[in-house]
């Protein structure tokens, strides 16, 4: 098949057009029509802050996917003509992590637009297993190309907030309300916690505001040390539980995790889920001190992408608010609109190939 996308070619550079040949559909492979494909911050972080990608350049980035299968090898027949949603962590579903249920950090795991070619392209191809059906969707708000964000930016924060044990009356705080803090502060309040959020951008408070957050915080210049206080000050005013916070770490950012790691408090629960690569100072301590634990979640395992789906399909998840659309012959318009923070819901590409002036040049095998 003649696939149209657009790769990474080097740190720093615009992404490039391309076309390739791939195939034949063998085993249990899949070969999926793009439908969307989402920009996560993962994507920045590996085309400006030097986070290496673990497939060879050119690669196309891109792991937000839904789409309709068109082909399938031998093995995975009963997909062909489905719509779904990749997962954006793949695993191998064999090995002794994956048995244990650790699939997240399965060492044979595929992460498409890092180990294979991703999903901003006109096909990906992917393994069949962990794949989420998707219904008829004629009677719902969500598209098919806005359920790309299932992906990541719902079934991550989904994932996060199930390890934390969350159960009904929690208090929930999110420390970034964009994004997948965004998706995270509806799922905690769909699950019957009282939620708190957290960000520096007004626009983004006044909509979460309206979509499951019961309190909204904006941090500009404001420390941690006030924070905490403005927080415990609601929750006491509301006869809130004062202690097992579900804090989430949202915003990948080294002020929203030192923010995060400050509001700790006695039994408290803290989800590491955005990601900077630069370095964070905290005192460990306070988890001793606290009696608190904090968790890193990578991704969301496959199994429970169909409770997530449920709860958008159920409308207790919003993704339209929440999403822009916008088309993939733009992508590096879209991106450096996102880096000038021009946009702050989360893009969806939708494919449309109009390279306008640029011409497609074959791209080189991946080894």
């Amino acid at each position: 098949m003649r696939i149209r996308s657009w790769v990474m070619t080097a740190s720093a550079a615009p992404l490039s057009p391309v076309e390739r040949d791939e195939g034949p559909v063998a085993g249990n492979q899949v070969m999926i029509e793009v439908a969307g494909c989402g920009v996560c911050h993962t994507d920045l972080g590996f085309l400006d802050d030097g986070v290496p990608v673990r497939g060879s350049l050119p690669l196309t980035l891109g792991h937000e996917i839904s789409g309709r299968v068109v082909e399938a090898g031998p093995l995975a027949m009963k997909w062909l003509s489905r719509t779904v949603v990749v997962p954006a962590v793949i695993p191998c579903g064999g090995c002794d992590l994956c048995l244990l249920g650790r699939g997240s950090i399965c060492r044979s795991q595929i992460f498409p637009g890092n180990d294979i070619h991703g999903g901003f392209a006109s096909h990906v191809m992917v393994p069949a297993p962990g794949l989420c059906a998707v219904p008829p969707l004629e009677e719902h708000p969500a598209s098919l190309a806005e359920l790309a964000v299932l992906a990541d930016a719902v079934t991550t924060p989904y994932q996060a907030i199930r390890r934390s044990r969350l159960q009904q009356g929690d208090v929930a705080i999110f420390v970034g309300a964009g994004g997948v803090g965004g998706f995270g502060v509806q799922i905690a309040r769909a699950l019957g916690a009282t939620v708190i959020a957290i960000d520096v951008d007004e626009d983004r408070l006044k909509l979460i505001s309206k979509h499951g957050a019961s309190f909204v915080l904006d941090g500009r210049g404001i420390s941690s040390k006030d924070l905490r206080r403005q927080v415990r000050d609601y929750v006491r005013r509301n006869s809130l539980p004062d202690v097992r916070w579900k804090i989430f770490e949202t915003s990948g950012t080294t002020a929203g995790q030192e923010t995060a790691f400050a509001l700790l408090t006695y039994g408290a629960y803290l989800g590491v889920v955005g990601y900077t690569p630069r370095d964070v100072t905290v005192r460990l301590s306070n988890l001793m001190a606290f009696d608190a634990c904090a968790e890193g979640n990578w991704g969301c395992l496959p199994e429970l992408y169909p409770e997530a789906l449920a709860l958008v399909l159920e409308g207790k998840v919003e993704l339209r608010p929440f999403v822009e659309i916008h088309p993939m012959s733009r992508i590096n318009d879209v991106l450096d609109a996102i880096r000038n923070r021009e946009i702050k819901k989360r893009v969806v590409l939708v494919p449309d190939f109009k390279w306008e002036s640029v011409a497609c040049r074959p791209a080189s095998p991946m080894s």
